[in-house]
């Protein structure tokens, strides 16, 4: 979770509709596994890691996140979580990069480097904002460089060395709402300047609990097989044989 999407939506971020349902979207994509570490780059909260260890996927997670003020070791459903300023933490099964790569100048270099000591069985899973044409004042707020397709994070992919299981979108159900938002938005912003700001916000226990219930009715139509368009762009990746 992003930190300033975090100091906005505060306590309750971790019930917030767009964590709930990409935290069972990544529950979903990792489904019937159970490894020993996850590694969970640009953490945040850690809100995924917890996510994981509360459904057994993982024994043990490893948070980081230059944004930490010291490192430090919690306990979660009786399972270390790790919180570290740095990546040297030993091996991992499976890599998190929920929301990262949009963050650096070079994706494939921190893609590559992170996931340079991985074995052949281990998982990378990549979550990025999907469209360019989306751009918006929310990516301006959270400090984005770009917005992808399938494609593109498939090329980034390959081109740090890994290979590519399964790709596709997710938030379909919302994006035709999104799209036309952003866009009007785009086209007001040449005429009436506006402050740059994050799309989420504190929601209503009845709009929230609709918005979860829509995005658990998207898995069941299909993730993760849409490949056809919505908000969020996600990646299984591994290394090859």
């Amino acid at each position: 979770m992003d930190v300033k999407e975090a100091a906005i939506l505060g306590e309750g971020a971790g019930q917030h509709w767009y964590y709930t349902s990409k935290g069972r979207a990544l529950l979903q994509l990792l489904r019937g596994l159970r490894v020993e570490t996850v590694l969970d780059i640009g953490a945040g909260s850690g809100l995924f890691s917890r996510q994981l260890l509360e459904a057994g996927v993982c024994n043990r997670a490893v948070c980081v996140d230059p944004a930490y003020d010291a490192d430090r070791i919690e306990r979660h459903y009786g399972q270390e979580i790790r919180f570290s300023r740095t990546a040297d933490q030993g091996p991992a099964d499976i890599v998190l990069m929920m929301d990262v790569l949009e963050h650096v100048d070079d994706d494939t270099a921190l893609l590559a480097r992170t996931t340079k000591d991985l074995r052949p069985q281990d998982l990378v899973v990549i979550t990025v904002p999907a469209f360019q044409f989306l751009w918006s004042g929310h990516d301006e707020f959270l400090e984005h460089r770009r917005r992808y397709t399938r494609r593109q994070v498939e090329a980034v992919v390959r081109a740090a060395g890994l290979v590519p299981v399964k790709s596709g979108y997710f938030f379909s159900l919302l994006f035709p709402v999104a799209a036309v938002q952003r866009l009007f938005n785009k086209w007001r912003r040449k005429f009436i300047a506006s402050e740059a700001k994050s799309a989420l916000g504190p929601q209503g226990k009845t709009v929230n609990a609709v918005l979860i219930g829509l995005h658990d009715l998207e898995r069941k139509m299909g993730f993760p097989l849409n490949r056809m368009a919505g908000l969020t762009a996600f990646c299984l990746a591994r290394r090859p044989q």
